[in-house]
């Protein structure tokens, strides 16, 4: 596990796009394993302006997204087709067939993970991929648990998580209370991992990530396990570590 300190939000968003039009570059048929929330808007923006630059070319990117609300559809501004399409896919070349998100429409949550984990078995693993942590550890939407799960699989939000989502909705009752996710078997399986942490109120649970021990009781703690993991975090969010 590689941890690289940056002052703020926006060269945490600078390092993490290079990183990544890197592996584009390098390898223009990547999979790129991608993620939701405040954490990558920010290079999302980057790699976007890296685009319309003509410093990347996204015409043979493959992308597999870690989640999706249950019972959202991907014409929903809250759902995690629709920030996709709005922050990344929609600005870039991408052709959009290769872009892929668990299906929120999918009532039949046993079938709607066996098809996407038929995906990613068909094309992946992803080459890397991109993380946010939760307030209370989770990665995708891999909730604190007693145990890790392998692959995709419909969760039932905690309290702590339905809380931190509120505020993109209405109101509290309007927040999704399921969610399909990619399991930590499958981002385990995964070439590289880029882990994005931002903020204060990240750091008493990234400090547990990185210097505790390892449980499902904090799924991102799994990190340390991983071969090729960084993570890009700033000041705010490692003020609790003597780095």
């Amino acid at each position: 596990m590689q941890i690289c300190k940056v002052k703020n939000y926006q060269e945490l968003s600078r390092k993490a796009a290079n990183l990544i039009a890197a592996q584009i570059t390098l390898k223009p048929d990547s999979v790129l394993g991608l993620a939701t929330g405040s954490s990558p808007i920010g290079t999302y923006d980057r790699l976007v302006e890296m685009y319309q630059d003509g410093d990347l070319d996204f015409s043979q990117i493959t992308t597999v997204n870690l989640d999706e609300y249950k019972g959202l559809p991907g014409s929903h501004e809250q759902s995690y087709r629709y920030f996709m399409n709005t922050h990344l896919f929609h600005r870039v070349n991408i052709s959009y067939d290769n872009t892929h998100v668990p299906d929120g429409t999918e009532t039949d949550s046993e079938k709607c993970c066996q098809a996407y984990n038929e995906l990613i078995h068909r094309v992946g693993p992803a080459d890397i991929q991109l993380l946010g942590l939760g307030h209370d550890g989770h990665i995708g939407f891999n909730e604190p648990s007693d145990h890790f799960e392998d692959e995709t699989h419909c969760v039932d939000l905690t309290e702590t998580t339905i809380q931190a989502n509120k505020r993109f909705f209405a109101s509290e009752e309007d927040v999704p209370r399921q969610a399909y996710t990619m399991g930590i078997g499958t981002i385990m399986r995964c070439h590289k991992l880029l882990v994005l942490v931002s903020g204060k109120d990240k750091a008493a649970i990234l400090k547990q990530v990185i210097q505790g021990p390892v449980t499902p009781e904090v799924p991102g703690s799994i990190l340390q396990f991983h071969p090729d993991c960084t993570i890009i975090a700033d000041e705010a969010a490692l003020s609790e570590m003597d780095l």
